[in-house]
């Protein structure tokens, strides 16, 4: 059934046919690994097991991630960053053959951007996007791989997540430097933001539509996971939205926080601000952090507070959630004396 040949230039070919299969043809260097291919695929064809891998034998991983990139990256919210990862991994894997591409490659490449001082949570993410990439080729493509070796890797020890809060007097020297800059709205995004536990993209996404003042309440339609979320307001927040003038430099400009137009944009007046503070290491991401812990020291429950912040998991949210000791200790005293 299975003809090996020596071509010209000294390599081997093996020629498979059977009655009811595509004919297999592939190219060795050496005459044994010709016949070991060749008893595999007779023994898979003998087994009802066969798995025609033409396609994956001639398809590199640069064609697949060019594809993704064409049909699968526009879909994302974060559809830049992933445009942006995916061109990082073909640099690296996009000559490899799809069939050829094994874990201790991929194993190889977490253990270099890690020796690099990549963190791990950058290189799980590049793994995860490695692996969805593969995915998407064997379930909606119909390329004939046997598994998808990206989950096969062991993915790095992330670091511990972020506890900052802000302490002391913090929140006040933030919104005075926040009121002494040359950006109107930036007292009220941060004062939102605390009461809210928002993100950075849904507040610069909130539009004045989808605000209900009478009610309290703030629709995100659309959100990191994908799903429509309606945020309660406090007091605090009512009170800051109402102090903000609805005269946009664009009058067909419906967001509340018009004047950033980008996050990166926003970042950079952010950074501005804190340098003319003594406050250290704080990122306005911690602000969704403080709020959350906020959320649980008022007492609201885990349903609530995943209500108000999205957080779909616990243990999603436990990464936000950092409680202040002495105040489970005033709830402990209580519970005694009563």
């Amino acid at each position: 059934m299975a003809t090996i040949s020596k071509t010209q230039s000294n390599t081997y070919k093996v020629l498979i046919r059977k009655n009811g299969f595509p004919a297999q043809i592939k190219t060795f260097k050496t005459k044994t690994e010709a016949q070991k291919w060749a008893r595999l695929i007779e023994s898979e064809i003998d087994r009802g097991v066969f798995i025609d891998r033409t396609e994956a034998d001639k398809t590199t991983v640069g064609e697949l991630i060019d594809r993704y990139i064409q049909e699968v990256t526009p879909l994302k919210r974060s559809a830049r960053n992933d445009k942006q990862r995916m061109l990082f991994l073909k640099r690296h894997f996009g000559h490899f053959i799809v069939s050829q591409l094994q874990s201790k490659h991929i194993a190889s490449y977490r253990d270099k951007r890690l020796a690099e001082g990549k963190q791990g949570a950058t290189v799980v993410k590049e793994i995860g996007s490695m692996s969805h990439l593969l995915d998407i080729a064997i379930k909606d493509w119909s390329i004939p791989l046997t598994s998808n070796v990206a989950t096969l890797v062991r993915k790095p020890r992330q670091s511990k997540g972020r506890d900052r809060r802000l302490v002391d007097d913090e929140e006040q020297i933030l919104i005075q430097a926040a009121k002494n800059s040359k950006s109107p709205l930036l007292p009220s995004i941060i004062i939102i933001a605390l009461e809210t536990g928002m993100r950075l993209g849904e507040l610069l996404s909130l539009e004045w539509q989808n605000i209900d003042l009478k009610k309290q309440t703030a629709l995100l339609p659309i959100t990191k996971n994908g799903e429509s979320r309606t945020v309660p307001l406090s007091r605090r927040a009512v009170d800051t939205l109402h102090s903000i003038p609805r005269i946009p430099r664009k009058l067909n400009n419906q967001r509340v926080f018009w004047t950033w137009a980008k996050s990166d944009c926003f970042q950079h007046t952010w950074r501005r601000m804190l340098s003319q503070t003594e406050i250290k290491n704080l990122r306005f991401h911690d602000l969704r952090h403080e709020a959350c812990s906020r959320f649980f020291e008022k007492g609201f429950n885990i349903m609530e507070t995943a209500h108000i912040s999205g957080h779909k998991t616990l243990q999603q949210l436990k990464r936000y959630t950092h409680l202040k000791a002495e105040d489970i200790v005033v709830k402990l005293n209580a519970c005694s004396r009563s």
